[in-house]
């Protein structure tokens, strides 16, 4: 289940800033809306938005941002709650066993180079079929693979 993509490691903590003030203005270039960034804005909120009730309001501040981007939240593409919460629980267990006595960057790119930065984070805890399914995208579904408690 290992992904095969080249992880985009980041060099300043002012690249994760622009990052996460372009998602909450929803003027981050789409382009710029990769993996490695929802992982790092995730960590921005964590750590610098205390404001922010991550699990809650994540979903609408994706959501926004989808649109304001010209993508979609449908049945089929867009925001995915499962999959959010899953790495909002990630990046939360990451962020307990790591500290925040590095700068940023440094904490972000350790959590893409480990398991819970992993695109394929979520197959080991669900199955494709479960976390590809409508109700999955709604609303979050709980695991049918694994717990959640062994992130």
């Amino acid at each position: 289940m290992m992904s095969h993509f080249e992880v985009r490691l980041f060099h300043d903590d002012a690249s994760i800033v622009a990052i996460g003030e372009g998602l909450l203005a929803a003027t981050l270039p789409r382009e710029a809306w990769t993996h490695e960034a929802h992982l790092a804005a995730c960590c921005w909120l964590l750590l610098d938005r205390p404001d922010i009730t991550i699990e809650r309001e994540l979903p609408a501040i994706i959501s926004a941002y989808n649109i304001a981007s010209g993508g979609v939240n449908d049945d089929s593409q867009g925001y995915h709650e499962t999959i959010t919460q899953v790495y909002i629980a990630a990046v939360k267990a990451h962020l307990c066993e790591e500290g925040c006595d590095m700068p940023l960057y440094a904490v972000v790119n350790r959590l893409l180079l480990s398991n819970r930065g992993s695109r394929d984070l979520p197959l080991h805890f669900y199955s494709k079929e479960h976390l590809f399914s409508v109700p999955a995208r709604r609303s979050f579904v709980a695991p049918d693979r694994a717990s959640l408690d062994q992130m």
